[in-house]
């Protein structure tokens, strides 16, 4: 009686080879995963290494109140110049906002630019109450208050994942905390302390990506051998974003935000915190390309059980050309994207994008997405 064999893909990471081959991965992932931890806790500051800046809304008499606006008054402020005849081009460019808020009634003024972008009778805002001792309180508009639509957007988000993926997907939101966890209790204040950025960063990613991998793939074979390029190319951003920071003379310094921060932190190496952003920015890069080239070496293996080796790697390079052509441009869509307001400023003052492109502010955010795809 003939009987027949179905083989899942999970056939693949088991058998006695398989499990001497699994055991030994195991015992050196083991070993990174130790390492990194033991260096982590060497570079982790105390609380007395991190700086502390003043919070500008703890200030004295400086209160943030929830408000409802309740009514709008467009004025001419002026903003748009004068014409030949010496009135004012625009029209109703400013406006006088009251807000109804637990204090009473908040009336402050917006420029043009914050009430062009929009602002309505009904809406709930964040207000600034500024009354220092012994003066009169002055409201100003801080921000619109926005928990609620950010809450159900994350949530809605987090269904629609879990719907589709099931257990990976919610694996993989448990990675995103994992994620943030490692940024904002390890990276972050390390590299203010002054810890050495490309460590913490390579610390800090090795960590984060060894966690969120099993998290949401599941521990195989497939996974650990994705996670080992990974590794590979973590330090290889690493050593690449070094170069490219001292080569082209990257300072960090590009922006009003970086100003703001030296002067915060006025011991923080910015240049390092560029060649740190390069390794952060390409952990989705090399987690996209990894586990998608892993998991097609996989499949096309349980098509062809008796395919060899070489076949298998030829193949799996064809595909990871596709891959990493269509990660190039999806790179630069998503930088067009995030840096629109730059990039309208330079069609504004009609300079060349050639020379624009060299700029600090422009250069360093380029280069790091760059080197996440090598």
């Amino acid at each position: 009686m003939a009987h027949g064999h179905a083989h899942s893909h999970d056939d693949l990471d088991v058998g006695p080879p398989r499990q001497g081959l699994a055991a030994t991965l195991a015992v050196v992932v083991g070993a990174i995963s130790v390492a990194a931890i033991v260096a982590m806790v060497v570079l982790w500051p105390s609380s007395s290494q991190v700086p502390k800046a003043p919070n500008p809304l703890s200030g004295e008499g400086v209160t943030l109140l929830d408000g409802t606006v309740t009514a709008v008054k467009p004025f001419d402020c002026g903003s748009g110049g004068v014409g030949p005849d010496n009135q004012p081009t625009v029209d109703g460019d400013c406006a006088k906002v009251t807000a109804e808020t637990d204090d009473g009634d908040a009336t402050f003024t917006l420029d043009s630019a914050r009430y062009q972008a929009g602002i309505d009778t009904g809406d709930e805002i964040e207000v600034l109450r500024i009354a220092p001792q012994g003066q009169p309180a002055t409201f100003e508009f801080y921000d619109f208050q926005r928990t609620f639509p950010l809450q159900a957007l994350a949530i809605a988000f987090a269904v629609l994942v879990v719907a589709v993926a099931r257990w990976r997907g919610l694996f993989a939101l448990v990675g995103i905390g994992v994620t943030l966890v490692a940024l904002m209790q390890f990276i972050l204040p390390a590299l203010l302390a002054g810890k050495s950025a490309l460590p913490v960063a390579i610390v800090g990613s090795t960590v984060i990506m060894t966690v969120v991998l099993y998290l949401a793939h599941g521990v195989s074979i497939r996974t650990t051998s994705a996670l080992f390029g990974t590794y590979f190319g973590i330090i290889g951003t690493a050593l690449m974003g070094a170069l490219a920071t001292d080569w082209a003379s990257l300072t960090g310094i590009g922006s009003e935000d970086d100003r703001t921060l030296v002067a915060t932190v006025p011991t923080l190496s910015m240049s390092g915190v560029v060649a740190a952003t390069m390794v952060i920015a390409g952990l989705g890069v090399l987690n996209d390309v990894t586990v998608t080239q892993a998991s097609a070496v996989w499949e096309m293996r349980a098509l062809q059980p008796t395919a060899r080796a070489r076949e298998l790697f030829m193949s799996a390079m064809r595909i990871g050309r596709d891959h990493i052509a269509s990660s190039v441009y999806t790179l630069v869509f998503a930088y067009a994207g995030s840096a629109m307001t730059v990039l309208l400023l330079i069609s504004a003052y009609s300079r060349p994008l050639g020379e624009m492109a060299t700029t600090e502010e422009l250069g360093q955010e380029p280069a790091g997405r760059r080197r996440a795809t090598s």
